[in-house]
C-alpha cells in the first residue's frame, strides 16, 4: 500500500513546503520611466539581473515596493525594489523587515556609489551611509547601520563643482555603460555567497 500512496503523491505533484522568508535583498533606485538606466538606479538594474538568474520577476506590490520571492544561498529571500523615491527607501525596507522579523545583518542592499569607477564593486558588512540618501533613509528607519551593502561604481563627477543630482540622475554614456553593467553577474554571485554565510569569501573574490 505504501508504494501506491507514494505514486499518488508523485502524480499529485506534492512538494516540500517553502521555507519562511529569512532575508531581504534590496535594490535601490527611483521609480518611473524617466529614471530608468540612470546611475542612481544601479541597484534596480542589478537586482533585476539577480532575479533573472534565479527565475523570478520583481512585480508584486507589497511593503511600498515591487517584490518577488526566491531561494538564494540556501535561504528563502524577498527581493525588493522600493516604489518610494530614493530618500524614502527605508520606509519599504523597515516595513518588510518588521513583518518578517528580519534582523539588519540579514538585509543586503545594492546601490550606486560615485566614489569609484563603473565595473567596480565594494562590499561592506556595515557602516555609515556615506552621504547616499537611500542608505541614509534605511539607517534611519531601521535604527541600525548593521546591514550589508554592495556598492556598485558609477564614476566620480567630472569636476568638483558639477551638480551631484545632475550626475547621478543622468544615464551612462555609451562608452561607460558596458563597464557599469558588467558587475551585475559578480554582484549576483556575491549575494549568493553572503546569504550562504560566506561573506569573507564574497569580499575576497568581488570587493575591489
Amino acid at each position: 500500500m505504501g508504494n501506491i500512496f507514494d505514486l499518488f503523491k508523485q502524480i499529485g505533484g506534492e512538494s516540500t513546503p517553502k521555507q519562511p522568508i529569512s532575508a531581504l535583498v534590496v535594490g535601490l533606485g527611483n521609480p518611473g520611466k524617466e529614471y530608468e538606466a540612470t546611475r542612481h538606479n544601479m541597484g534596480f538594474m542589478a537586482i533585476d539581473r539577480l532575479a533573472e538568474k534565479h527565475g523570478a520577476r520583481i512585480d508584486r506590490l507589497r511593503f511600498k515596493a515591487l517584490t518577488a520571492e526566491c531561494d538564494i544561498g540556501g535561504r528563502r529571500v524577498l527581493l525588493m525594489k522600493p516604489e518610494t523615491f530614493m530618500n524614502r527607501s527605508g520606509d519599504a525596507v523597515a516595513e518588510a523587515a518588521r513583518f518578517y522579523k528580519i534582523p539588519p545583518e540579514s538585509i543586503i542592499v545594492l546601490c550606486d556609489d560615485i566614489s569609484f569607477e563603473p565595473g567596480k564593486m565594494r562590499i561592506r558588512l556595515r557602516g555609515s551611509h556615506g552621504g547616499h540618501n537611500g542608505l541614509r533613509s534605511i539607517v534611519d528607519c531601521l535604527g541600525s547601520d548593521g546591514f550589508v551593502r554592495l556598492k556598485l561604481g558609477v564614476g566620480q563627477k567630472p569636476t568638483k563643482d558639477y551638480d551631484l543630482a545632475s550626475w547621478v540622475l543622468a544615464r551612462f554614456p555609451k562608452e561607460a555603460e558596458a563597464a557599469a553593467t558588467s558587475v551585475f553577474d559578480s554582484a549576483a554571485e556575491a549575494v549568493s555567497l553572503i546569504l550562504d554565510g560566506k561573506s569573507e569569501r564574497a569580499m575576497t573574490l568581488y570587493s575591489k
